[in-house]
Formats: structure tokens, C-alpha cells, sequence
């Protein structure tokens, strides 16, 4: 059997595993239960899954921050990446080696093989390998974001101790239905039966409702259940409460230092699980409050410093990119906003961009490549058809659209690169080569 040398073989070999090299989204979990089965995968571990429409990533960070701060073996399942595929696969905050991912993907693609070549996706591939790579280093929890929607998601194979649903709105609706509602069901498919099931968005669907009651999960809700308020006197200090058999406050934390208003829910709920599992996995007041200040997530509202001030965002949907308008109006004053943007085909650019309306003063649009990739004069004319203000610059890539907007902005500008992953990663690492 001729297995890829490198991992970098390996990616392009998962990327043609399926018919016509089609290994993009194909929901279901019949082939994870094949292989799992295959692989003899278990669970002898806590796993806490994290799904959601925004803020899965920075909840997962909290978690895994905390949990190693409080000296456990953390294994961590997050996706997209950035640069290198090895940032979606951590263990105790470190992505794992080419090494590592080599000798779990030889695993994965000797067992699949064996049953005749089973036409896993990319996500499937990945999914498998990074449980092989936890099994391996003797991870002591694992932490695994949900990669689309929940029920029918890969990661849902695994059986959780306790999930999360951090937030539900508009996104990916071909694949999980045009409502809120659809997509509330669809998120909760990640409860468990008798174990604790934790919802951060302030206003739950009902079908999530119906849902965790039909099961009979252990549903707790923000607001009701678990919860933070800020302190009127001092305005960096926030307060953390929890109603689990009697009432738990934890008071004066620091703010996140990850940006955005919305951290605090993030953060909120993280907490609301590590109170939840503290019998199993003990996280001392000193790790939350070191995992306040210390957790790292690029690109969620990043601003770097220096001037003009460059924001680093991978808003893509309409809830998205609402927060990272809010954030924005509490900047303090810019004299011109360059926007930097780039967005697959598959997302709904005009519910999602409509928010900026009158408030950049140009686009510098970039094409992303691809099959997913949507073209940067399709995008411009989405932008101009919703007449959202400012001139329309097109560019071949992130990289391009980048460099024209350095160019342009002074001193007392801002730069904004949002809409995709891709977009951000091509915008930093523009930033990194120093233009």
C-alpha cells in the first residue's frame, strides 16, 4: 500500500477521496460509524462538544485555556484553519506535529482501505484522525467544536458529557434549512439523554426547546440557568453566577481578552460547564482567571496594534457580522474605513454585508479560490446592488486587496479584513511579509 510521505500529500489526498474529488459537505454519520467501529475507537474520556452558529471557537479556546491552566491533558478538535491544517488538532494548547498527523491519517486511510475505500469527506478524515491523535497522547478531556450544524455533524459521532449550543442564526441554510428555527434543531441534534446540555443565546428557538426536552437532556439556558452581569462600579470587572443545586457566583473576573461584547457570553457559558463537570475535572479560580487574560484566538475581532488600526475578523454571516458592527461603533472616531473582504459563494453575502451599509468608505474586494470560492466581481456587484456606499475596488486575492488598502489608508484610518477565513489568512500573512 503506497501511503502520501508528507502532510501536505496527505491534504490533497483527503481532498480526493470521493468521486470527482468532491470531499466537501456531505452530512451524515454512517460512515464515522463505520470507521470508528473499524479503528476500535472508544471513549474513556469527558467530551464536551461545542456547536453553534458563532462563538464555537471562542468558547472552545476558554475551555481548553482553563483546563490546562488547571494541569489536565486537554486534546482540542476545532476547524477551519488559518495557515497550517495542524492548528485544528491541539493538545494542551500546541497543534500537533506533521509527524503526528502523518501517523494518525496512515492509520485512518489503512482501515478505510481495508473496507474497500469508504468515500469519507475531508471534515470525516480529519475528524477520525484527531481522535486517533488524542488516543494516542493520552488526552484526559477533549474539546470538539461542531465543524456544520450538529445532528447529522461528524463530530457528533462522539458521545458528549456535556454540549453546547453558544448561539443560533442564519447560516449554511442549504445544508440545515432557511429558519431559525430549522437550524435551532438542527444545532440541539448535539444533546445527550440525562446529561447536561448548556444554550448561550439569549433567545433559544423552540424547536431547540422541544428538542432537549423530547430527549430529555439536562437543558440549561443563559439567563435563566447560568448568567454574568457587569459591575456598575468598576467597568472592568464583570460577575459570574450559576444556579446548579444552590447558587454559585464567582465575582470581580476580569474582562476576556479576546474584543467584542459578546465574549462575555462566550466566557459565560464556558464557566457554566467547567461548574458542571467540576467533580470530574476540577478547575481552580486561578486557571479561569489566568484563562480570561491568556486565551489566544486570532482573527475573532483582532485589532493589531499600531496605525492606521487593522482589524482581523472572519465574520461570514449575518449574526457575525451585526457583532463585529457593534464592535466597531465602539472604537472611538476614524476618519475612513477600508474594508477588506472576501466571501465564499456558498454564504449569503447580502444578508450578511447589509449591516455595513453607510459605513465603509471603500471596498477592496478579493477573489477566493477554490470551489467554494466566489469571484470578487460577483461580490462587488452584491455590494453595489445593496448600495451599501463607498467606491468598489476588485482584486485577484486577499494578498492584492490587502496591499491596495495599506496603500491607501493614513495614520487616522482603519483597515477592516473580513468575510472568510481565507480573507483574514491572506490579509495577516500580507501583513507579516511586510507588505
Amino acid at each position: 500500500m503506497n501511503l502520501p510521505a508528507c502532510l501536505d500529500d496527505w491534504l490533497r489526498h483527503l481532498e480526493n477521496l470521493r468521486p470527482g474529488g468532491q470531499a466537501g459537505i456531505e452530512l451524515g454519520l454512517a460512515r464515522m460509524q463505520q470507521m470508528g467501529d473499524a479503528l476500535g475507537q472508544t471513549q474513556r474520556i469527558p467530551v464536551i462538544t461545542v456547536g453553534g452558529t458563532n462563538g464555537k471557537g471562542s468558547t472552545c479556546a476558554y475551555l481548553e485555556t482553563m483546563l490546562c491552566f488547571s494541569g489536565h491533558r486537554v486534546g482540542c478538535y476545532t476547524s477551519p484553519h488559518l495557515f497550517t491544517y495542524n492548528e485544528r488538532i491541539r493538545i494542551n494548547r500546541e497543534p500537533v506535529s506533521d509527524a503526528m498527523l502523518c501517523a494518525a491519517m496512515a492509520r485512518v486511510e489503512t482501515v478505510r482501505q481495508a473496507l474497500g475505500g469508504v468515500a469519507l469527506t475531508y471534515f470525516e478524515f480529519g475528524t477520525l484522525a484527531a481522535w486517533e491523535i488524542f488516543t494516542t497522547a493520552g488526552v484526559e478531556v477533549a474539546v470538539l467544536e461542531v465543524g456544520l450544524g450538529g445532528r447529522l455533524d461528524a463530530v457528533n459521532y462522539y458521545d458528549a458529557d456535556l454540549s453546547i449550543v453558544t448561539s443560533v442564526d442564519l447560516d449554511h441554510t442549504d445544508w440545515l434549512g432557511e429558519t431559525r428555527e430549522d437550524i435551532g434543531y438542527e444545532k440541539a441534534g448535539i444533546f445527550r439523554a440525562g446529561r447536561p446540555a448548556l444554550c448561550a443565546d439569549p433567545v433559544p428557538p423552540q424547536r431547540l426547546l422541544e428538542h432537549a426536552q423530547t430527549l430529555g437532556a439536562d437543558l440549561r439556558l443563559i439567563g435563566r440557568d447560568f448568567g454574568y452581569c457587569r459591575d456598575a462600579e468598576n467597568r472592568q470587572q464583570w460577575h459570574w453566577w450559576c444556579r446548579s443545586g444552590e447558587e454559585t457566583r464567582r465575582r470581580t473576573l476580569a474582562y476576556p481578552v479576546l474584543r467584542g461584547g459578546v465574549q462575555l457570553q462566550n466566557a459565560t457559558v464556558a464557566l457554566a460547564a467547567l461548574d458542571t463537570l467540576a467533580e470530574r475535572l476540577p478547575v481552580p479560580m486561578q486557571a479561569i482567571r489566568r484563562g480570561l487574560l491568556e486565551t489566544e484566538l486570532p482573527a475573532r475581532f483582532q485589532v493589531l496594534p499600531g496605525r492606521p488600526a487593522v482589524i482581523l475578523d472572519v465574520a461570514h454571516n449575518p449574526q457575525a457580522v451585526r457583532k463585529m458592527v457593534d464592535n466597531l461603533a465602539e472604537m472611538g472616531f476614524f476618519e475612513r474605513t477600508y474594508a477588506v473582504v472576501g466571501m465564499l459563494a456558498d454564504k449569503d453575502a447580502a444578508a450578511a454585508l447589509i449591516a455595513l451599509k453607510g459605513k465603509v468608505d471603500a471596498w477592496f474586494v478579493a477573489t477566493l479560490d477554490g470551489a467554494r470560492g466566489q469571484s470578487a466581481e460577483r461580490l462587488a456587484g452584491t455590494i453595489r446592488q445593496l448600495a451599501l456606499g463607498g467606491e468598489v475596488n476588485c482584486f485577484d486575492s486577499p494578498a492584492q486587496a490587502m496591499r491596495a488598502a495599506q496603500g491607501r489608508a493614513g495614520e487616522s484610518d482603519r483597515i477592516l479584513a473580513f468575510g472568510s477565513f481565507h480573507t483574514v489568512a491572506g490579509a495577516l500573512q500580507t501583513l507579516k511579509n511586510g507588505r
